[in-house]
Parts: structure tokens; C-alpha cells; sequence
């Protein structure tokens, strides 16, 4: 083994350690604590782009509220299971304002972050039609959303959309669809991790299939607002950031405090049922629980029994910074572009040490910069690659965690420093001095 900025013996002992049959199959948390540990051991700084966590300073409209509220006493109060009316209608408010679609204030529930949002979805629609118990991926995608699936006893299929962009897409959708077991879809907006942004023309075919076959679409707006290449900040005013709303009722969204205004320790996020969905009843879920409808038993069964409801204090902070985004007096767009500016750096520095962009177009478009990219080198698989740049002090994670059927890593730029594009561009040129033919 060539010189590495990592020691090689030591890299090896600890990734040995963990007895990972294949290390492309390592879940984000195993690649961090490998890295960590290696960065403790071995005394170099390592460059991480494993996690998905906000690298900026949270929110401080959305902090001095919540502070407010805790010095008011809601802390020692239970929260309605309902949420509380300021969340429901600034919840309201802000998708009115920045989506351009009416979601009454009765169907956006507060949810201790996106990933109980998505739990409950996934579980109250796989209860809705006896015979339809399967969720349908259209990955790549966030891994542990599947993770949910199996602890709840649900099957999923899966694939990977690289070939089904545009028209083709519809296809793809009805070999699945049309087997009559799937309950429900799901996607994320702007992609995790491959940062592609489906189109209107994809969201209306996503919208017309779901229709055709009764499929309820979970629309994962984790990253919110985030496509660069728009001006989505503007409140009231196009363009609007892209949503299957426009084209279906039958959807549920996933709008996440954690990213776009950076307040992830506090896990809070809304879940916005349409509102035909929210009233509608089905018969599993009658014979299940005697009664209700979509919306009232995902409030009062599946999340009353999850979690009881979500941080009282939070809901007065996710309340304040939906106000000021809608009002206009708080621009987090423009705030959270320095995740763009970051990807358009690291990508330069990939490039030019003979690194390729996976995930590179959205179509005939380039690829946004933003939160993720995806990172390839020749002749490597993604496990390879991985395990590799482990020795160069550079951690993320496989494409092939995240049903991504190509060869490459998943790379964040949330926790990179100032210092560190100089030592990333140190590391990959011994890296590709290692790698020549």
C-alpha cells in the first residue's frame, strides 16, 4: 500500500473491527463512527461528508421563540396531538406561500422531524386497503426510510429512476403500480442524495399514475426550496417550489424544520395531508379502528400511540419561522445557498483530480448545486471507492446504500470547514498519484 495521509495498518484494524462483510454496505452511522474513531486514533482531521446533518447556525427567528415559549411554561403542558393553531395555520400559510397550494390548516400536523412524519405515513397507508401492503421507492433515496418499513413488517420495491427520467418514467411506474399492492410511493425533492429535481412533466405523471391506481404519493420536501438554479424564496410570487400537489389530491407532504431553516436538534417538521385525502375513509381502517378517516386516524391512533405529539416549545418555533418566511422578513434561501456554494467548490476539486459526477443532469439541465452530490472514479465500484478514500482521511457514503444502482458515494458538504477545500485538494492529488493506471 502507497503512503496515505491515514496510516494503512491502523485503517485496516479498525475497519476490520466492525466486520462489515461488504463496506459499501455500511450505514451512515457505522461510517462515522469509523472515521471518528480513526480521527482519535490516528490524530489526522478528517474531511466528512457522510452525515446529512445542517452545518449552519439554526434559525434565531425560529430559537427566540421557542425560548419565549419554554419562559411562558408550555414546557410543563401536554401539546394538542393536533398541533397547536399557530403551526396549523403558518403551516397553511407558508405552503400557500411558497408551493402555491391550499392545504387547510386541519391537515398540517406537526411531527417530531420528516422521519416520524414518514413512519406514520408509511404505516396508516399500508392499513387502508387489505391486499396493498407494499411502499414503492423511486430511488435513489434516504436508506433508513426503508429501515422503517422493515421495523413496521412492510414489503417495498424499489428502483432507480437514472433510466426512467421524463416520459420513461411512466413506464417504470406501471410495471409497479399495476400489480395492485402497492399503497402508497414515495420520493424526495430535490433528491437525497443524488440532487436531480423531478420535473412538472414527472410530477404529473408520478400524479396521473397514482390516480389511475388509488396509489397515495409521500412527497419528501426535506430540502425545501433548495433548487439554486430557481428563485424560490420569493413568498407569494412564482416560481414555486415543484410539488405533485399541483396535479393529484391524493398526497401527502413532508415539509422538514431540519434543513432549510437548520433546526434539526429539535426535531419538528409538519405533515400536510390534502385535504380529500385527510377526509377520506377506507375500509381497512374502518375494520381496524371502528371508524375515522385518513386524517383523523394518522393524528388521534398512529401518532397519538408513536409519540403522544411533538415538542410543544418546538411547534411555537417552527410557527415563527413559517410567519417570517411567508411575511418576508426572513430569507432562509438565501441563507442556506452557501450548501451551493460549497458543492460547486468541492465538485471543481473532484474533477480536477479525475473524479466524476454521477448524477450530473436533470435531464437536458445540468445538475443544481446544493446539499449532496455524487462522486465517481474510474474502474472503481462505490464499495471500493469508499473504503479507499478512508485511508485519504475523506468519509462518505455508497450510492448502493441509498437503491442506487450505479457505482459511486453520496457526498454532503454540511460539515466542511473553510480550511478544508486546501486539504482536500492535497489529498486528492495523492490520491490520484496512487491511482495512475
Amino acid at each position: 500500500m502507497k503512503n496515505t495521509p491515514v496510516d494503512y495498518q491502523t485503517a485496516k484494524r479498525v475497519i476490520d473491527s466492525y466486520q462489515l462483510p461488504d463496506f459499501g454496505k455500511a450505514t451512515i452511522r457505522e461510517v462515522v463512527a469509523i472515521s471518528t474513531q480513526l480521527e482519535q486514533e490516528t490524530g489526522t482531521e478528517f474531511i466528512h461528508m457522510e452525515m446529512g446533518v445542517p452545518g449552519l447556525k439554526a434559525a434565531q427567528v425560529g430559537v427566540e421563540a421557542e425560548i419565549k415559549a419554554i419562559q411562558n411554561g408550555v414546557a410543563s403542558i401536554y401539546p394538542n396531538i393536533n398541533g397547536i393553531p399557530e403551526v396549523k395555520e403558518q403551516a397553511s400559510r407558508f405552503i400557500k406561500a411558497f408551493i402555491d397550494i391550499d392545504v387547510a390548516p386541519e391537515g398540517c400536523v406537526p411531527v417530531t422531524g420528516s422521519m416520524q412524519g414518514t413512519f406514520a405515513s408509511f404505516l396508516t397507508a399500508g392499513q387502508c386497503v387489505p391486499g396493498k401492503d407494499t411502499i414503492l421507492f423511486i430511488d435513489p433515496g434516504f436508506p433508513v426510510q426503508k429501515q422503517q418499513v422493515v421495523v413496521m413488517g412492510y414489503k417495498y420495491e424499489s428502483f432507480d429512476v437514472y433510466e426512467y427520467r421524463g416520459e420513461r418514467l411512466r413506464e417504470a411506474l406501471e410495471t409497479y403500480l399495476s400489480k395492485g399492492n402497492i399503497a402508497a410511493l414515495i420520493y424526495s425533492n430535490p433528491n437525497n442524495p443524488a440532487w436531480f429535481c423531478l420535473t412538472e412533466e414527472e410530477l404529473k405523471i408520478i400524479a396521473e399514475e397514482a390516480d389511475k391506481y388509488d396509489v397515495i404519493v409521500i412527497e419528501d420536501l426535506a430540502y425545501f426550496a433548495m433548487d439554486f438554479r430557481k428563485d424560490l424564496g420569493r413568498p407569494f410570487e412564482p416560481p414555486f417550489q415543484a410539488s405533485v400537489a399541483r396535479y393529484t389530491d391524493n398526497y401527502i407532504m413532508q415539509i422538514s424544520g431540519s434543513k432549510a431553516f437548520s433546526y434539526a436538534g429539535q426535531r419538528i417538521g409538519i405533515t400536510a395531508i390534502s385535504d380529500k385525502l385527510y377526509h377520506r375513509t377506507y375500509p381497512g381502517l374502518t375494520r381496524r379502528y371502528g371508524g375515522g378517516t385518513f386524517g383523523t386516524t394518522y393524528v388521534h391512533r398512529v401518532l397519538y400511540a408513536l409519540s403522544s405529539g411533538t415538542s410543544h416549545s418546538a411547534q411555537y418555533a417552527l410557527a415563527a419561522m413559517f410567519k417570517a418566511a411567508s411575511d418576508g422578513t426572513f430569507d432562509f434561501v438565501s441563507q442556506v445557498k452557501e450548501y451551493g456554494r460549497r458543492a460547486e467548490k468541492l465538485k471543481h476539486i473532484f474533477k480536477k483530480y479525475g473524479f466524476t459526477i454521477v448524477y450530473d443532469h436533470d435531464l437536458d439541465e445540468p445538475i443544481a448545486d446544493g446539499f449532496y452530490f455524487t462522486i465517481g472514479y474510474p474502474g472503481m465500484t462505490g464499495s471500493e471507492l469508499m473504503k479507499e478514500l478512508i485511508y485519504y482521511g475523506i468519509s462518505a457514503i455508497s450510492l448502493s446504500t441509498t437503491g442506487s444502482k450505479q457505482q459511486g458515494l453520496r457526498a454532503c458538504t454540511s460539515f466542511i470547514k473553510d480550511n478544508q477545500y486546501e486539504l482536500l485538494e492535497e489529498r486528492l492529488k495523492l490520491f490520484k498519484e496512487n491511482h495512475r493506471g
